[in-house]
C-alpha cells in the first residue's frame, strides 16, 4: 500500500511538531547554578517557603543584601511565581521592613524563613517568618505573623511573639514540670543534657514562651495548620497546632528530639506517613540531613537515618546545602521535591538554590544528586 506523498509530509511534520512542543515544555533542572527570573535578574529568595494557589507556584524568601548587608533584612521577604518551577517572575516585596525604629520588623532586623499558607475559611494568605529584633543578635528568638489578601501582597505585619507562653507540652511529665534546674548550668556536659532532655529550657521560657528560630508550616488533610520550629536554643524542634484561622496558637505542642539539635525542619507527606528532613546545628557549614518520620504530625518521630546517597562528601553535606521546603509536584501524585539553600556566608546574596527529586527505594524517601534533571524522573 502507498502513501501519498503529501500524506507522508503531513504526518512527518505533524511528528516534527510533536517533537518540537516536547522540547519547548520539558524543563531541565540544573541544581547549584544561578537561578535567573524572567528579567535575568538572579532569583533573590532564601530560606524560602512554597505555597501552591491557583495551579501556581509562589515562592516567598528572604531578600538579601551584598555583603555584610546581607546578614540582616533591609527590604524583606520577596515574592516569586512560576508555573514550572523553572522560570520565575519576580512579583516584588511581599512584605517591607520598615523605617520606624520601634517596629518589631524595623529594617536591620533578623527576618528568616518565611512560609506562607492559605486559609480557606477567611479567605486569607498568612505569613508566619522567624524574627529576630534589630541589634539583639538571636536572642529574641521570635515567631511572626503577617497576613494579605493577594497572594503576592502586600501582606501586613501583626504581631511577633514567643508560642504557647503558659502551656506545658503534650508530651511532657508530671516529674518534668516539678524539676528544678539551674538555668546557669553548661547544656553541653552530661548533667546538662539530661537536663535539657528533660526539659530545662522549657521551664524557663515557661511564662514569656517557647524560643521559635528556623521554621516551617504545614496543612494536613483535614485543614489544620502546623509551626514546627527549633526551640529550647535549637536544641528540641517544636510543633504547635494553629487556631483555625492560621494567626495564633491553640496551646497544644509537642516536643521532638530533645537536644538533638535540628534545625530546617522540611516535611511532607506521603502513603499516610509524616516525613521530616532537618539539619544539624553548624551554622552557615552545611552538614548531614537527617530523615525522621512518624504516623501523626503531634505524635511520636523516630529517625531513619540519613536521605542522602552518592559520594561520601555529598552525603556528609546534604550536597552542600541544607534544607528549607518540600515541594509536592503539581499534577504528579507522590511527586515531591527537595530545596535547599547553598549558603556563601560571605556574600548571602550569592547564595545558591539546591532542587533535586525526591525519589523513593524499598519504600523510603532518599535524594541522589543529578547535575541536570527534568520532571522525567518521576515517571
Amino acid at each position: 500500500m502507498k502513501i501519498s506523498r503529501f500524506l507522508f509530509l503531513s504526518i512527518f511534520a505533524f511528528l516534527l511538531l510533536l517533537v518540537v512542543c516536547k522540547q519547548q515544555v520539558e524543563v531541565v533542572f540544573s541544581p547549584g547554578e544561578v537561578m535567573p527570573d524572567t528579567d535575568g535578574v538572579p532569583v533573590n529568595a532564601h530560606g524560602a517557603g512554597f505555597l501552591i494557589y491557583n495551579d501556581t507556584y509562589y515562592m516567598f524568601g528572604e531578600h538579601k543584601g551584598s555583603g555584610n548587608a546581607g546578614y540582616v533584612a533591609n527590604d524583606g521577604v520577596r515574592c516569586y511565581s512560576s508555573k514550572n518551577l523553572k522560570d520565575w517572575k519576580d512579583e516584588g516585596i511581599a512584605l517591607a521592613v520598615v523605617d520606624d525604629e520601634s517596629s518589631d520588623i524595623a529594617k536591620g532586623c533578623i527576618l528568616e524563613r518565611p512560609k506562607v499558607i492559605y486559609n480557606e475559611k477567611t479567605g486569607k494568605f498568612v505569613m508566619w517568618f522567624h524574627l529576630e529584633l534589630k541589634g539583639q543578635g538571636y536572642v529574641a528568638a521570635r515567631t511572626a505573623l503577617a497576613v494579605a489578601d493577594k497572594v503576592t501582597g502586600p501582606y501586613t505585619f501583626v504581631k511577633s511573639l514567643r508560642p504557647c507562653a503558659g502551656v506545658w507540652p503534650l508530651n511532657f511529665s508530671e516529674e518534668q514540670k516539678n524539676a528544678e534546674y539551674d538555668y546557669a548550668m553548661d547544656r553541653w556536659t552530661d548533667e546538662g543534657t539530661v537536663a535539657v532532655v528533660n526539659g530545662m529550657y522549657v521551664k524557663r521560657d515557661f511564662e514569656g514562651g517557647q524560643m521559635s528560630r528556623d521554621m516551617t508550616l504545614w496543612v494536613d488533610d483535614d485543614g489544620k495548620a502546623y509551626h514546627i520550629a527549633a526551640s529550647e536554643e535549637n536544641g528540641t524542634l517544636h510543633i504547635c497546632e494553629l487556631t483555625d484561622d492560621y494567626m495564633d496558637f491553640t496551646g497544644k505542642y509537642v516536643r521532638v528530639f530533645p537536644d538533638a539539635n535540628n534545625e530546617a525542619p522540611a516535611i511532607f507527606k506521603y502513603n499516610d506517613k509524616y516525613y521530616m528532613i532537618s539539619s544539624g546545628c553548624t551554622g552557615w557549614n552545611p552538614n548531614a540531613a537527617r530523615l525522621s518520620v512518624a504516623d501523626s504530625i503531634m505524635g511520636e518521630w523516630k529517625y531513619l537515618g540519613n536521605p542522602c546517597r552518592g559520594e561520601k562528601r555529598q552525603i556528609n553535606t546534604t550536597f552542600y546545602s541544607q534544607s528549607t521546603y518540600i515541594i509536592p509536584v503539581i499534577g504528579k501524585e507522590n511527586a515531591f521535591i527537595y530545596w535547599g539553600d547553598r549558603w556563601k556566608s560571605s556574600n548571602l546574596i550569592d547564595s545558591r538554590y539546591i532542587m533535586l527529586p525526591i525519589l523513593f527505594e524499598d519504600g523510603q524517601p532518599v535524594l541522589r544528586w543529578y547535575d541536570e534533571w527534568t520532571m522525567d524522573v518521576f515517571e
